[in-house]
């Protein structure tokens, strides 16, 4: 069990910096973290990675893609592991082949941060809290030609991070609603002189939703809406050996803090007037509202650079590498994994090396994922 403290060290770290006003911040950024070892162990990306039982959060249109009818997939992501033990995240996820053309998929994710002895005074008996944020998901995706698909996700959230002070306060959990809107490109295997090859690409916009706000006096708070893109090749040596690259790019569509009276800090003024903002006029602004122009619009963009090697399609090795401005929250890290197949049954463990001068909530954690592929074959040659 666990002081309140805990609560306020969790959001400084997602915070990242507080020395910048111009760290772009939202609410429930745990739809932000890799929930599955595959992706994590990549540098963080999936948007335009082949499909496996994680795509719900990446890219849900890979799932017409998909190369068996079903597919299971559950994950356990530690956080904060070296501060606290009972902070995690957790996913569940399933997709069906409706046919060869489109499929549908459910998810879950579930982040808790563990129990919190609530006390007025010191002498008080202790109140148990579990406050826990999660996400409800369902999408449908289609091949809109054999190599082309896209996809339409729904997402329910609900944050249960109110703490009551007494037994009387309203603690309810705060909750709202988003779409996602995805397309995958998938080319057909292209022999060239010494290998053959495939091309991927993808898109996500993802989180599009209204603003969520704990109580009826409170301010309400942006979604992490997310543009991500990706570009990916298969090197496919022989039939045993296949080296996958990939590099992605992501962009928050939330508009960045602002200085509205020009007095040289952002106040409390200012973030009345930032609240003003809708999340669909947010979306736009984000494009073109960083104080330092064009140069800072560039530096609100994330990278990821990732390689997955694949041995009799039984043993794959990954590796990747993610990077963030220093001016917008100073991400950066390696990452390594590693993956197993057995039948039906896949599991795949991931790393984290942080390469920041500010510290990684997810630094020297170990990931795990389980996969089952299951039901007929599809081949989409």
């Amino acid at each position: 069990m666990k002081k309140l403290s805990i609560l306020f060290l969790l959001f400084l770290v997602f915070k990242v910096s507080a020395q910048e006003d111009r760290v772009i911040t939202t609410a429930v950024p745990f739809l932000t973290i890799a929930a599955d070892a595959r992706a994590s162990g990549m540098g963080d990306m999936g948007v335009a990675t082949s499909t496996d039982a994680f795509s719900q959060q990446w890219n849900p249109a890979k799932f017409a893609f998909a190369e068996r009818e079903m597919g299971i997939g559950l994950s356990y992501t530690p956080y904060l592991e070296s501060i606290i033990t009972d902070i995690a995240l957790l996913s569940a996820n399933f997709h069906k082949k409706i046919n060869d053309r489109s499929a549908f998929a459910l998810s879950i994710r579930y982040f808790t941060l563990g129990e919190i002895e609530l006390r007025q005074f010191a002498g008080d008996q202790a109140r148990l809290a579990k406050p826990n944020e999660l996400a409800f998901d369902g999408s449908y995706s289609l091949k809109l030609s054999e190599t082309f698909s896209m996809a339409v996700a729904g997402r329910f959230i609900s944050s249960n991070l109110k703490l009551p002070d007494n037994g009387s306060e309203d603690s309810k959990a705060a909750s709202s609603f988003a779409v996602d809107v995805s397309g995958y490109y998938r080319s057909r295997e292209i022999a060239y002189n010494s290998f053959d090859g495939r091309w991927r690409a993808g898109f996500n916009i993802s989180n599009l939703g209204s603003k969520i706000k704990y109580d009826d006096a409170g301010q309400e708070n942006f979604l992490p809406t997310n543009l991500k893109g990706g570009l990916g090749f298969d090197f496919i040596l022989d039939q045993d050996n296949v080296l996958g690259l990939t590099t992605e790019f992501n962009k928050l569509l939330v508009p960045t803090p602002q200085d509205y009276n020009d007095d040289g800090v952002i106040n409390g003024t200012d973030n009345d007037e930032y609240q003003q903002t809708t999340f669909f006029e947010g979306v736009f602004k984000s494009f073109g509202d960083a104080p330092d122009g064009f140069s800072e619009e560039l530096k609100e963009f994330t990278w990821a650079l990732g390689a997955e090697y694949t041995y009799q399609n039984a043993f794959m090795l990954r590796t990747g590498y993610f990077n963030e401005s220093d001016l917008k929250g100073s991400r950066k890290f390696f990452t390594l994994g590693a993956g197993f197949r057995f039948k039906s049954a896949q599991v795949d463990l991931s790393y984290l090396f942080s390469t920041s001068q500010v510290r990684n909530p997810l630094e020297n954690t170990l990931r795990f994922s389980l996969t089952f592929n299951l039901g007929e074959e599809f081949l989409n040659d």
